[in-house]
């Protein structure tokens, strides 16, 4: 049974906490940006990701606070000056990050505050962290506001114009190393994501040729109460169904197994478990084989 929540007819307040609870864990973007008095301010929002690459684009929101509906200093100096530095949060960091996310006065440093280290950057104003791994300088394309009342946002749109990424997150591939950069996520209340070991999943499925599909596999296969709903879709993401000549060595290979139709799903989730969905299904199929 499911709960339903009609927006307008909750408090702000519990309708955000559903939203964030719900859409979790999310990116956090650092937000460095300086007034017209020259003064840097430091902020996290976690309404934010990439929405394009060509132009480079990043998009955060800065809300209304539901309290009062006043809004934000990053708000306000991006409205004034058109820029901002987006830094990233590595698990490193992020309890320093958890200090500046305070409601200091105006005027007042979250760098001084939380201890991290201002750096010049090279084509806008405000300073970047030193300590984050990756910078982005950003040129303020766009502010959309999203309504007037508490709670609502001001979209935000962001060309990078810049990135500075530490060569200690680069793989040997060229590429960041998610286990290096060692990112948090914003999750509802306090609750956070620290997006690099076990919680690290790969997930290879091919996007540019054609796979099998669910419905194209056998019905027992379909209805099995052994296999759950991610290791029939590993089934499904095959790109083709095994050749006679594949189902013939799964046969001698796993013999012993096969007059046991729980054995057989057990061996498969072995498979499906390291990711050998052909040689899953091929077993599976000496199912059908022998029905047949």
């Amino acid at each position: 049974m499911k709960r339903k929540i009609y927006p307008g007819k909750i408090p702000t307040r519990d309708l955000h906490q559903f939203l964030l609870g719900a859409v979790a864990p999310r990116p956090i973007a650092f937000v460095g940006t300086i007034d017209e008095n020259g003064n840097d301010n430091l902020a996290p929002y976690s309404f934010f990701n990439v929405f394009s690459s060509n132009p480079p684009m990043a998009v955060f929101s800065s809300n209304r606070r539901v309290v009062d509906n006043t809004t934000k200093d990053t708000l306000h100096n991006i409205e004034k000056n058109k820029e901002c530095v987006i830094n990233v949060v590595s698990h490193s960091i992020v309890r320093q990050m958890a200090v500046s996310s305070v409601q200091f006065d105006p005027g007042v440093s979250e760098y001084e505050k939380s201890g991290l280290t201002p750096v010049d950057s090279e084509l806008v104003k405000p300073k970047r962290v030193l300590e984050s791994p990756v910078n982005m300088e950003c040129k303020v394309q766009q502010i959309i506001p999203l309504g007037s009342h508490g709670g609502a946002g001001h979209l935000i749109l962001c060309e990078i114009v810049l990135m500075h990424i530490n060569e200690s997150v680069i793989d040997e591939n060229d590429r960041i190393d998610p286990h290096k950069i060692d990112l948090m996520g914003r999750n509802g209340r306090a609750y956070y994501t620290r997006s690099s070991g076990d919680a690290i999943e790969t997930i290879v499925q091919a996007v540019t040729e054609m796979v099998i599909g669910y419905d194209a596999l056998p019905k027992f296969i379909r209805e099995s109460e052994q296999l759950n709903g991610n290791e029939i879709g590993q089934l499904a993401g095959n790109t083709r169904f095994p050749t006679a000549e594949e189902i013939d060595e799964i046969q001698i290979e796993y013999q012993e197994n096969l007059n046991d139709n729980e054995q057989i799903m057990c061996k498969a989730k072995e498979l499906l478990q390291d990711d050998n969905r052909l040689k899953a299904l091929s077993l599976l199929m000496t199912q059908v084989k022998k029905e047949s």
